[in-house]
């Protein structure tokens, strides 16, 4: 069972208690070709639980931060963290903010929201202002080398 702590809620799920597999049921991993819409693709992702659809988005040696300052690494551990965002079975909402491009590096700021009724019952109110750094290659298009949704703390 993996765990992490992410602002004032701890999450502890595990990928059976959260109900998902490690082939989700959609498929949406088309490259992502302007780097504007990185964020928002993983917005639809997130929202259609597509985990391998998420995993896509991400270079092999990404850098995931899903708490402030605990960063992960590696397709399990990144996996991982995802799962626990996941498994609140909650929507994101993510507003691009700006996005800057130097060649074939960008920098990605967007505001996210996750809010609702927890599968506990409990609420939750999780929100960001990511800082992430996204890289560009023509067989993947726009992918996270480091995806820092708290990139503001």
């Amino acid at each position: 069972m993996s765990h992490f702590a992410c602002g004032d809620v701890f999450l502890s799920r595990g990928l059976h208690e959260a109900g998902l597999t490690k082939k989700g049921p959609f498929r949406m991993a088309s490259p992502v070709t302007s780097l504007d819409q990185l964020n928002l693709a993983f917005a639809d992702r997130f929202n259609a639980r597509d985990l391998d659809g998420l995993m896509a988005l991400n270079i092999d040696d990404v850098v995931f931060v899903p708490a402030p300052g605990h960063p992960v690494r590696g397709a399990e551990g990144v996996r991982g963290a995802l799962e626990q965002f996941l498994g609140l079975n909650l929507p994101i909402t993510m507003t691009v903010r700006h996005v800057f491009q130097s060649g074939d590096t960008g920098l990605a700021i967007a505001d996210w929201t996750i809010s609702g009724t927890g599968p506990d019952g409990s609420e939750v109110a999780l929100a960001g202002t990511t800082a992430d750094v996204a890289v560009h290659d023509e067989q993947h298009g726009w992918r996270y080398a480091v995806d820092n949704p708290f990139g503001t703390a």
